[in-house]
């Protein structure tokens, strides 16, 4: 009411304690250079190289600058170190940018670091040191040192000791292939091995399998391993002479084989395919040798091979012409058949090169006097069915003329019959009154 004096507020301290709190808790949440004068960025920096960290103020009034550690220790105040960490070297001081070096970092030197700005309100913010550690170590081991062409192997590599977890990654020379990835957490550290299970085959021998690291406190990190892969031999027979042509009676013929494996075949035989190899042929090592060639030479020869491993052959058909012939069929030349579905894969066929050129003009030849006698072949049954259809629809054609006839007793009835019968001569009687 008017007139009456109002009761006064206790005066004291309580005031001015909530003010001092809002004051401090809005120095310590204000955004990293979100609309404020101070300014700084993260930094991710590898073991053992440089950090830098930059306190920058945009609107410069002048006022101090300092940088604190994680621990809220004063590194820098203006181009002042106050803590005894040599590691710290001034980059650059002014009124409106605080620069500092960090060299040689470790895990321990991860965390926040504080850049304040004394103002009113005092300002602050923080940035965030992030350090990378590479593998120490990058292994492959292998399960077995040397395979058989056929065998699954497995191969196990492993990157050890980084921060943050390693990516691995396969290649078989430069096929990149998927392998199945463990990370074990050593405190801070990762360790991550990765396994690669490989089917392995001839054409595999000497090649690389590399184990490449995605991280990125490193680049172009990799090892590898060569594959030593054991296999049968691959056997090809090659007909020395003649060179080219046919095999006639009376001419010599030499043949030669040769095989490859791993490890190199160590027996090798001639033989012939469901026969007694002939008295006059001369084998020698890998040579088969016919000075005089006969009709009783003809027949499949074969060359065996054999390793560690297992066993392989090739195959040469013989057949002999007369003196005079001068053109040979196209089966005549090599064959190789493989012992197994895997060396058919391998490309072990050999091809006929022995009288290239007489097998295609034979097969010329073959191709036109085919064709010939199907045409042929085709008119003659043409002609066959014409005539067999005229034949089955010949018919027997009668005139009117004469019927009746065989009953009539005279040529006049006949006629009449021939109409209607008797019916018909009825009615066409003439009757004259």
């Amino acid at each position: 009411m008017a007139g009456h004096p109002q009761p006064r507020r206790p005066a004291g301290p309580p005031r001015i304690l909530p003010l001092l709190l809002l004051l401090l808790s809005a120095a310590a949440i204000i955004p990293r250079g979100d609309g404020q004068n101070l300014v700084t960025e993260d930094v991710t920096v590898v073991e053992g190289e440089v950090a830098t960290i930059s306190c920058r103020v945009k609107n410069s009034d002048d006022s101090v600058i300092q940088l604190l550690n994680p621990n809220r220790q004063t590194i820098y105040f203006r181009d002042f170190r106050p803590l005894k960490d040599s590691r710290f070297q001034l980059v650059n001081f002014s009124n409106s940018e605080l620069r500092v070096s960090l060299t040689n970092v470790s895990i321990s030197d991860e965390g926040r670091y504080f850049c304040q700005l004394y103002t009113d309100p005092p300002q602050e913010i923080y940035t965030t040191i992030t350090v990378l550690v590479p593998p120490r170590n990058l292994v492959i081991d292998i399960q077995k040192e040397t395979a058989v062409e056929g065998e699954e192997i497995e191969l196990n590599c492993t990157a050890m000791a980084s921060r943050p977890a390693t990516n691995i990654r396969w290649f078989k020379g430069n096929k990149e292939l998927t392998g199945k990835s463990e990370v074990e957490q050593w405190s801070d550290m990762y360790t991550v091995t990765s396994q690669l299970v490989l089917k392995v085959g001839r054409e595999d021998d000497g090649v690389p399998v590399i184990c490449l690291v995605d991280h990125p406190a490193v680049k172009d990190l990799q090892t590898q391993r060569y594959l030593e892969v054991m296999y049968k031999p691959q056997v090809r027979v090659s007909q020395n002479y003649p060179v080219q042509g046919l095999t006639r009676e009376g001419e010599p013929l030499e043949l030669t084989c040769t095989a490859f494996g791993k490890p190199q075949p160590t027996d090798m035989r001639w033989l012939r395919v469901d026969d007694e190899m002939p008295q006059h042929v001369v084998v020698s090592g890998s040579n088969l040798l016919i000075s005089n060639l006969n009709k009783t030479d003809n027949g499949t020869y074969r060359c065996e091979a054999s390793n560690a491993v297992g066993k392989s052959h090739a195959d040469y058909m013989l057949f002999v012409y007369d003196t005079t012939a001068t053109t040979e069929p196209a089966v005549h030349g090599f064959t190789q058949l493989p012992n197994s579905a895997e060396e058919l894969d391998y490309g072990d066929l050999s091809d006929s090169r022995a009288g290239e050129e007489g097998a295609i003009r034979s097969v010329d030849h073959a191709v036109v006097g085919g064709v010939v006698a199907v045409v042929v072949f085709a008119m003659l049954c043409l002609l066959i069915i014409l005539g067999r259809y005229f034949a089955r629809h010949k018919g027997t054609y009668f005139t009117h003329e004469a019927k009746g006839a065989d009953d009539a007793a005279d040529a006049d009835t006949a006629i009449i019959n021939a109409e209607g019968g008797q019916n018909n001569s009825e009615e066409k009687k003439e009757y004259f009154i």
